[in-house]
């Protein structure tokens, strides 16, 4: 699962990253608490041109009649996306990457505060999801919106959550974007050993409102 993460890279950064054409309302300045319904930056692929864009942060099926019609929808199960009306003509057509620094989960414990948990790349470069994105329209308003794909988690990950947000490679990215044929489906898997690592960090996180470049910083000890 991914309900929130922190992205530090600037626009510009980005695009670099990407190689993509910058959109003009893009999210400026580093985020280390970036919440659901929030706009951030997704890069996708139409007509051979990458775009990085701004889309809300919570997925908006076509027959929702506003935005805050049904559940919200952060998140897309790998084990399901091709069969679920919501995302399955999505995950066919409109894919897109999603970079982040790191992201937030949670051990719980009955009775107790949840504890955070900060996870980024061993190797110090950002993480980029695998997402999926579509307009929605009514009555001439219209909302691009996006959620992060899903899976099993793998052995680094399960002590702390039985989901994790797949990752793509760099040299995936082509084939997840559509670029590079059809087989997409085989990237939604976990992250491989050594990919990840993770650390605790301070309850602080646990409030949407909290802000500011303490918040992945591992406890002391």
């Amino acid at each position: 699962m991914c309900g929130r993460f922190a992205i530090t890279l600037p626009a510009e950064a980005m695009v670099q990253l990407f190689d993509a054409l910058p959109g003009n309302d893009l999210p400026q300045g580093a985020r280390y608490n970036v919440c659901p319904t929030q706009n951030i930056a997704v890069c996708t692929s139409e007509t051979g041109q990458r775009r990085l864009r701004s889309m809300r942060w919570g997925f908006v099926p076509h027959w929702y009649e506003k935005p805050t019609g049904g559940p919200l929808l952060i998140n897309a199960r790998a084990d399901t996306i091709a069969e679920k009306p919501a995302f399955r003509a999505a995950v066919r057509a409109r894919r897109c990457l999603i970079p982040a620094d790191g992201f937030y989960e949670w051990t719980r414990q009955e009775g107790q505060t949840p504890m955070p948990w900060y996870v980024s790349r061993t190797d110090g470069q950002p993480l980029v999801f695998a997402g999926i994105w579509q307009d929605w329209q009514r009555r001439g308003e219209t909302l691009t919106a996006c959620a992060i794909v899903t899976t099993d988690a793998g052995p680094g990950l399960r002590a702390i959550h039985h989901r994790e947000p797949v990752t793509i490679e760099v040299a995936d990215w082509p084939l997840w974007l559509g670029e590079a044929g059809h087989g997409a489906a085989a990237l939604m898997r976990p992250a491989g050993p050594g990919v990840l690592q993770s650390w605790r960090v301070a309850t602080l996180v646990n409030s949407n409102r909290a802000e500011g470049p303490g918040l992945p910083s591992p406890l002391p000890g």
